[in-house]
């Protein structure tokens, strides 16, 4: 099936599409309607905004395209010897470096996800989409357009739609994923390499016998708690080196409302406060690891991460769930704790031809070892943990 048979509407809302539509297309695992209304909800207009795509078939609704506009810090995925010449550039032609750019996916979602009912065929689909979004990308003085962090299960079609659209590849951060085998904690160690289980489990004697803490886990928190553990969170944001997006308060009330959020929170047990929490959203078959917050100003002998990560791992086994997806970085800790990296990738497109050539040029230089020093490290003393669809080399 052609393009010509499917069309594209473009609405402002969430609220404007069936909820029968949402279900079928953004079924769990993934997050669906309920993430984006709070996204829509929660003030992040000076940040972005909002829309999606309805991909209509013969008139029929089949599927649904989140997407958002932001001004876009190049500098985020440059590589380091780029960096000197973005800045200088951004003194003389700031829009070069800080583009006006449209998304397809999701601030701060751990994959890109374009969702269509079983039976549509999806390369004419993404056609019609691709040929509709660049149309808004003229309407709305957009520069580029990037399909934002898709896993490999996309990668046929995608890799398809960019030979059709002159779009270029290029590496992005990787999602991060723990399966769980067995659904024991025995059988998630026994999975370690040995060195690590090893190491792991020292860190854990280690803050047992550093401080003494007890787990809660908070459904609906509000009030003093929830500013509690929204200053952790701000704490790790402040500390945090890859910055995409600015989370607020309200985010995190409207979330907690949501039947799938669990907070994970550590109490010093000599004093009850709250030292960290993880924000889980529980999605049957797989936990997914959204936020942390961490007080920093306590010991460093605490481990605090490792304990939360031993706490989240006793939860996600005891709701039954196979596998934690932690997504993107943070790597150093969450490669300590047994986390696969798990590939994603950018298609994108930049209006002025001459900046296009650029780009993809640019892009062929961008790896796991470019984005990240933990990856660059990881990756210089295990080179073979690197595929093929983290590399520029098939930009």
């Amino acid at each position: 099936m052609t393009a010509s048979a499917f069309s594209v509407q473009f609405v402002d809302s969430e609220a404007q599409i069936a909820p029968a539509l949402w279900d079928a297309c953004f079924a769990p695992p993934i997050e669906g309607r309920w993430w984006y209304r709070a996204l829509e909800q929660c003030g992040l207009d000076g940040q972005f905004s909002f829309f999606y795509g309805v991909i209509r078939r013969d008139g029929v609704a089949v599927g649904v395209a989140p997407a958002f506009v932001m001004d876009f810090p190049v500098a985020l995925v440059a590589p380091p010897g780029l960096l000197p010449v973005i800045e200088l550039l951004g003194r003389v032609f700031p829009s070069l470096v800080r583009p006006r750019t449209v998304f397809v996916g999701s601030p701060c979602a751990d994959e890109g996800t374009v969702g269509m009912l079983a039976d549509v065929d999806r390369r004419g689909a993404l056609l019609a989409l691709q040929q509709a979004l660049e149309a808004r990308v003229r309407e709305l003085g957009a520069a580029l357009l990037v399909w934002k962090d898709f896993p490999q299960s996309c990668a046929s079609e995608l890799e398809w739609l960019a030979e059709q659209r002159r779009l270029f590849r290029v590496v992005s951060f990787p999602g991060t994923i723990v399966e769980l085998p067995g659904r024991s904690r025995e059988a998630y160690l026994s999975a370690l390499k040995s060195k690590r289980r090893y190491m792991l489990k020292q860190k854990f004697r280690r803050s047992r016998a550093s401080v003494e803490l007890r787990v809660e886990i908070i459904q609906g928190p509000e009030g003093r708690t929830l500013d509690a553990l929204f200053g952790l969170f701000w704490q790790t944001y402040q500390k945090a080196t890859t910055r995409f997006e600015t989370l607020n308060r309200r985010f995190f009330e409207i979330l907690a409302t949501r039947p799938e959020s669990h907070f994970i929170v550590l109490r010093e047990q000599s004093s009850g406060d709250a030292i960290a929490f993880m924000l889980c959203f529980d999605m049957g078959s797989r936990i997914i690891n959204k936020f942390i917050g961490i007080d920093y100003r306590r010991p460093r002998q605490w481990l605090l991460y490792f304990r939360l990560w031993d706490a989240a791992v006793d939860w996600t086994l005891s709701r039954g769930a196979g596998a934690i997806q932690s997504g993107q970085t943070g790597y150093a800790a969450k490669i300590e704790t047994g986390h696969r990296l798990v590939p994603l990738t950018n298609y994108c497109a930049h209006r002025n031809a001459l900046v296009h050539a650029i780009g993809r040029a640019c892009a062929r230089h961008i790896d796991w070892s470019t984005l990240d020093d933990d990856l660059a490290g990881f990756i210089k003393a295990h080179p073979e943990a690197m595929p093929a669809a983290a590399s520029g080399r098939l930009a």
